[in-house]
């Protein structure tokens, strides 16, 4: 690693991820002299995990308030912070940087390419156009400060480096192999800064029903996914899932996540999944009545490749509890009544959701009542500015998490004052 302790920074920013890359080259387009500081051996680690690896770089949602009013009771605070870079600013900036994008159902937004890669690029030029000097593998071990400004940082080598900013963009406490491993908090709360502890918010949900490894890696779009408890319903939902070797994940099961965790603190949780959410159970029936009708003499596991997808066959026809080699025109009218039954409210007993170890993104973080979001700084320390996930800021699966570092990021990058050159 690179030694530059006689070399004099305007900003410091900790944390290469998004926010952190952003907030940099922002910073560094108006003429500071930035230093990037990054405990992994690369930039954007996580980022190149997010969406599957596709990276939902934004949501698209046209509507400045609707899109607000998806960050819960954090909107009010966010208004000035997104009037400033929003969305539609996000697409203009990588598509001018060269990444098209295209979007999906839901206002998702993704490189063309389908690869988080060409997003890292992108902010990689960026920062190398901004002559941004970026150190990684360079750990902080502390932040230092002194009358109510902090005056400088510690590498866990010792190597002591000053700035007359720095900008915080450490990340929460999801995906700790990545290097979110909370240090962002621990240092703010020694600084006087009130910390909400982090709790897995966007995370996978296991499941107790052994068999449902056999159906990792399988995709059901468009289904109603309803949360129950106590013999009520208590959530419901409709939109995609995904199958993993231990339970559920997907989009739509990580956003009703932090609901389902909070109901198994009362007791036991009951997920039923609705595969045709668009028929009720005689309109099911009927449907099924004509495939065998029309399959009469094929094996019953072959037609129902007709009606789900082939891996989910095996799994079906043992619920029902039915001959894999029975022929369709020997079903029973009870055992086509279960397979309706069964598609209509497949049912999966949570066992709990997965640690922070796999969540995309935690709860928690500093006080929003703490933080200027007008230019991200803290009201504790004027030469701080705070930015990303680690804010105190709730929201769901879909864009949202990406186009908070990218507003928070150029916000705090924009906002850092000029050197008076007047003298």
């Amino acid at each position: 690693m690179q030694k530059h302790n006689t070399t004099s920074y305007d900003v410091i920013v900790i944390g290469g991820g998004p926010a952190g890359m952003m907030a940099a080259g922002t910073a560094a387009a108006r003429g500071l002299r930035v230093l990037l500081l990054e405990k992994n051996a690369i930039l954007g680690q996580k980022l190149l995990i997010t969406g599957g690896g596709r990276c939902n770089v934004t949501n698209a949602e046209p509507d400045l308030r609707t899109l607000l009013g998806h960050y819960n009771d954090s909107s009010k605070f966010l208004f000035s912070t997104f009037t400033q870079f929003n969305n539609q600013d996000t697409l203009e900036f990588f598509n001018s940087h060269g990444m098209p994008t295209k979007v999906e159902p839901g206002w998702r937004a993704f490189p063309v390419s389908d690869t988080a890669r060409s997003v890292r690029d992108v902010l990689e030029k960026y920062l190398r156009t901004g002559q941004v000097t970026v150190l990684c593998d360079s750990e902080v071990r502390d932040i230092t400060h002194s009358s109510g400004a902090v005056t400088g940082v510690t590498l866990t080598d010792s190597t002591n480096l000053t700035a007359d900013y720095y900008i915080l963009a450490t990340g929460g406490k999801s995906r700790p192999d990545t290097g979110s491993t909370g240090d962002g908090f621990r240092w703010l709360a020694s600084l006087g800064h009130t910390v909400v502890e982090p709790d897995p918010s966007l995370v996978p949900i296991a499941v107790t029903e052994p068999w449902v490894k056999e159906l990792a890696g399988l995709t059901l779009p468009d289904i109603k996914i309803s949360v129950w408890q106590d013999g009520e319903r208590a959530l419901q939902k409709t939109g995609r899932v995904l199958f993993t070797h231990v339970g559920l994940s997907g989009p739509t099961i990580l956003n009703m996540s932090k609901a389902v965790g909070e109901l198994l603190d009362y007791g036991s949780v009951t997920i039923k999944i609705d595969l045709f959410p668009t028929l009720d159970e005689g309109s099911l029936d009927d449907k099924i009545i004509e495939l065998f009708q029309a399959h009469q003499n094929k094996l019953l596991r072959n037609a129902l490749g007709e009606l789900v997808p082939s891996s989910f066959v095996p799994v079906l026809l043992n619920l029902i509890g039915t001959a894999p080699d029975l022929a369709c025109h020997s079903v029973t009218k009870e055992e086509r009544k279960r397979l309706v039954t069964i598609l209509k409210a497949f049912s999966l007993t949570v066992k709990g959701l997965l640690g922070a170890d796999k969540a995309i993104v935690t709860s928690g973080g500093v006080s929003l009542t703490e933080v200027n979001t007008k230019t991200m700084q803290s009201r504790l320390f004027p030469n701080l500015y705070l930015v990303g996930d680690i804010l105190n800021i709730d929201r769901p699966s879909g864009g949202y998490s990406l186009q908070l570092c990218w507003s928070t990021g150029y916000v705090a990058g924009n906002n850092i004052p000029l050197p008076d050159t007047s003298s």
